[in-house]
């Protein structure tokens, strides 16, 4: 069996990958953000970051602005998926947690005991919906259409 490569994404491509989303994001770079900006948002090597946008190009993630010569000069844009990666954009995963959290804090927080009494049975109900059929609720939710059952 051949010995895998070492990992690069959660060391390199996507720390990369976040600094392109933050600078993309960001007015002050019209959304375009040169290599050169990248490379301090990163914190990363110039040769680390330039070989972490080469495969962000390459599989989708963001695209560039190229020379003659074929390296990047600048980020153009970042896909949905890398909006969603980054946490620019949510996922129905996130968006679970964050509402369980809200039904959480308002159960806590409830100025009545009967406030409290059905907050806290909702939070119970979404807790036992559980992670994934609470996702696939929130898939639904951000995408504006319900999954039919087959």
């Amino acid at each position: 069996m051949p010995e895998l490569l070492p990992d690069s994404w959660f060391t390199r491509d996507l720390p990369v990958l976040r600094a392109v989303a933050r600078l993309v994001d960001s007015p002050e770079h019209g959304g375009a953000p040169y290599l050169g900006q990248v490379v301090p948002a990163s914190g990363l090597p110039r040769a680390e970051v330039v070989a972490a946008v080469r495969g962000l190009v390459d599989t989708g993630y963001v695209a560039a602005l190229t020379n003659v010569a074929g390296d990047v000069v600048r980020v153009t844009g970042i896909s949905g998926e890398a909006r969603r990666l980054t946490g620019l954009w949510p996922t129905p995963q996130s968006e679970w947690e964050r509402l369980g959290e809200q039904l959480e804090a308002r159960a806590s927080n409830a100025p009545t005991d009967v406030e409290r009494d059905r907050w806290r049975a909702l939070a119970d109900a979404a807790a036992a919906v559980g992670e994934h059929d609470g996702a696939l609720l929130m898939s639904a939710l951000i995408g504006g259409y319900v999954p039919r059952a087959h």
